[in-house]
């Protein structure tokens, strides 16, 4: 499978296809089986690298369940890029810590109900407020593809929407996106391609629209 550079490209299927093994394989969290597959990015082989490296080249996979620090305020947790950053040149660490993420200021113009809180710990953040923060926070470490694992897992419709505005705009901005959503019907919406896999197997491979369109691969693979 290809992402393209400024697109929107969602990773579908049922539950089990290997959509979330994808990528941390790409992430580097779960490498791939190197007899058989290899990843790439912007032309770089980057097979069995570590997860640190492949994050300060430009991946960052927001996984499930959000996984901010609740204890720590939303500025807080905005913060911790910063503080990988500084512990990494204090220390002499080899992981070179990207320098190109966005100020806490340039996140708060994208993400303004974050703004709005930045002294509230995470923790009592509404489920699509902690979504924007992981998201926010991957923006924070200079990624320039974005990997999100069911962003709209357990979110109402109205919050979905706030979400999907934010992805939009972070493509529109020049990011890349790659979207793994068990909500086929959200994602097909704003993405620009798709992929649905089954048992780890690509079974199609369009524009979103042929994807909407295709009401026979939609009801076999992802019963909708």
């Amino acid at each position: 499978m290809e992402v393209n550079e400024g697109e929107i490209c969602a990773l579908l299927g049922r539950n089990g296809a290997g959509k979330t093994t994808t990528l941390r394989s790409i992430a580097g969290a779960r490498p791939p089986d190197i007899r058989s597959g290899r990843v790439l990015f912007e032309g770089k082989d980057v097979t069995g690298e570590t997860t640190e490296n492949i994050s300060s080249g430009g991946i960052a996979l927001v996984p499930e369940e959000r996984r901010v620090f609740p204890n720590l305020s939303v500025e807080e947790n905005l913060h911790l890029p910063d503080v990988a950053r500084n512990w990494s040149n204090t220390f002499g660490r080899n992981v070179q810590i990207s320098e190109s993420g966005l100020t806490n200021e340039e996140i708060y113009e994208d993400f303004p109900r974050l703004d709005e809180r930045r002294t509230q710990k995470a923790g009592t953040l509404s489920g699509g407020e902690q979504q924007m923060l992981a998201i926010a926070r991957a923006l924070k470490q200079g990624a320039d593809l974005l990997m999100l694992d069911e962003p709209y897992e357990g979110l109402a419709p109205q919050i979905i929407k706030s979400v999907e505005n934010a992805i939009e705009r972070i493509r529109d901005s020049g990011k890349t996106i790659l979207l793994v959503e068990q909500n086929a019907v959200a994602a097909i919406n704003i993405a620009d391609r798709a992929y649905v896999i089954d048992q780890g197997q690509v079974v199609f491979d369009g524009t979103a629209e042929e994807l909407r369109d295709d009401e026979e691969t939609r009801q076999r693979y992802l019963g909708v």
